[in-house]
């Protein structure tokens, strides 16, 4: 075995309600262990969230509320988890940014603290983008079959960002063909409106909070809601500047 191990190897992988951590919860956790002889022993569990599973989280993995409605809960395999991962390091796909802060995160919330401070932990995906570059040089040979000369002035680079995005659309027939709906596929209408990350978008495409006890209700519905809280919102919370000055446009707009 090329890979040199002095102690198990535990390669996890969680599926998930949705993919904001403390908020969505688990659904299916997998481990598979190496051993430094190359054995292989593997384990995996649906989880009952206690929660509804969203349609377009059971789409990507394929679990629905009905998979899960008799499986244990986080709380009861919680020991069995920290079991199969006790006296290893630590490995799996997009790990350091995902599953291993959501899976310590969902510890925590059952009163359980994961001390992975003495662990190593091998990401696969990082030596992906180590050795496989998916920056716009990379993009411009493969959809292009052309190098970058001009990478990072900034003219240059944003031809050729519209030329690659141009060629996804011709090459990729499922890929669409509106700025409205490749918005959607990219995912947009779930990045924060503002650089403090107070506001987003609701599921109707609507501005809305992204923090307290109105977190997901718009602003005007605040206001029909509980008026004092948004007259205190507007007033005297102390958000940034920038952050304001949107919730002031948007409220203009709906009164307009």
């Amino acid at each position: 075995m090329e890979l040199h191990l002095e102690r198990p190897l535990a390669v996890f992988d969680l599926e998930t309600t949705g993919t904001r951590i403390g908020q969505d919860r688990i659904v299916q956790v997998a481990v598979v262990r190496l051993m430094p002889d190359g054995a292989r022993n593997q384990w995996q569990s649906l989880v009952n969230p206690d929660v509804p599973i969203p349609e377009e989280a059971s789409a990507v993995h394929g679990i629905t509320d009905a998979d899960v409605a008799d499986a244990p809960r986080l709380e009861d395999l919680a020991q069995e988890i920290l079991a199969r991962l006790d006296g290893c390091d630590l490995a799996g796909f997009n790990v350091l940014r995902f599953d291993l802060p959501f899976l310590s995160e969902e510890l925590y919330r059952l009163g359980i603290t994961w001390d992975t401070s003495s662990v190593r932990v091998v990401d696969p995906l990082r030596i992906y983008h180590h050795f496989e570059k998916r920056d716009l040089s990379a993009a411009t040979r493969f959809y292009l079959d052309r190098e970058h000369d001009g990478a990072h002035d900034a003219l240059a680079d944003v031809q050729a960002t519209l030329d690659v995005l141009l060629a996804q659309v011709a090459r990729y027939r499922d890929l669409p063909r509106t700025v409205d709906a490749l918005g959607d596929f990219c995912g947009d209408r779930k990045r924060a409106l503002d650089a403090a990350g107070k506001l987003s978008f609701d599921d109707h495409g609507q501005l809305c909070l992204a923090f307290g006890k109105y977190k997901g209700w718009t602003l005007e519905n605040i206001g029909h809601h509980d008026p004092g809280y948004l007259n205190w919102l507007m007033t005297k919370a102390e958000l940034p500047a920038s952050t304001m000055a949107i919730m002031k446009r948007s409220l203009a707009d709906t009164r307009a």
